[in-house]
């Protein structure tokens, strides 16, 4: 789904994520429904951040692939990428914490480019072994 390149957007975008979830069965609530709603939010807000380009929307895809839960967000700038190798910020720095925070929660996580234009950051998060219902396929 497309949002505005705003905090709004961002917003809204994490709100989806959960909802999305939860009728994914994933309740609210539920250790990995937060999780992802976190990493949903640090990389919705760092597309309106980082990524914006002038009337160009950023895009959220979610996905349970196999084991993990699979967050995508893709945005139109391409000249800047999520640095490979993360690192806290000095100490009492108020911002730069976003993705030490995907680090920690995520299994793993990266870029991408994205066709035509622009980048794609992914992270995935381990679900829960569950013998039955939707997700226990």
């Amino acid at each position: 789904m497309r949002f505005s390149s705003t905090q709004r957007g961002a917003r809204l975008a994490r709100r989806f994520a959960a909802e999305r979830l939860d009728a994914w069965g994933l309740p609210y609530g539920c250790e990995l429904a937060r999780n992802a709603e976190l990493v949903v939010g640090e990389l919705c807000a760092n597309a309106v951040w980082h990524g914006c380009v002038a009337g160009r929307d950023f895009e959220l895809r979610l996905a349970v692939v196999g084991r993990c839960v699979r967050i995508e967000v893709s945005d139109a700038r391409d000249e800047r990428y999520p640095p490979t190798a993360v690192r806290l910020p000095p100490p009492g720095a108020e911002s730069g914490y976003g993705l030490v925070l995907v680090d920690a929660l995520a299994v793993r996580w990266g870029s991408r480019p994205r066709d035509p234009v622009g980048k794609t950051v992914w992270a995935e998060l381990a679900r829960p072994v569950r013998p039955s219902g939707p997700l226990g396929r």
